[in-house]
């Protein structure tokens, strides 16, 4: 259910990002008022996600994944361009929160931690 939650977040916070960008600055009172109702929501979902999730695996993933979308919307919607650059980075995104969700984030309880002895 947290993975649910944090899908949640995500989608949330691209959609205030986006009308964050219609807005003009705050100056389209539809989408200002939208961005702060999408935000109250992104981080209503990520609080909840964080029940179940570790910080920093849900933050990596909220941050970047949302980044990456909002990087298509902005390319596909609002006619912005992406550089070669640009491209790499977000492939190094999306590897770093593979990476991240390979590496675990689900429970730390019994993991063994860094310094940390094991009884092998």
């Amino acid at each position: 259910m947290h993975w649910i939650y944090l899908i949640a977040a995500i989608l949330f916070e691209v959609a205030g990002t986006s009308s964050m960008k219609a807005s003009e600055g705050f100056t389209r009172v539809g989408p200002s008022i939208l961005l702060m109702v999408f935000y109250i929501a992104s981080l209503s979902f990520l609080t909840l996600a964080l029940k179940g999730l570790d910080v920093s695996l849900a933050y990596a993933v909220w941050s970047g994944m949302g980044i990456v979308i909002i990087t298509f919307i902005g390319v596909f919607y609002f006619g912005e361009t992406i550089t070669w650059l640009k491209a790499v980075a977000i492939i190094l995104i999306i590897a770093g929160v593979v990476i991240l969700n390979v590496a675990g984030g689900h429970s730390t309880a019994d993991a063994p931690q860094i310094g940390e002895e094991t009884n092998s």
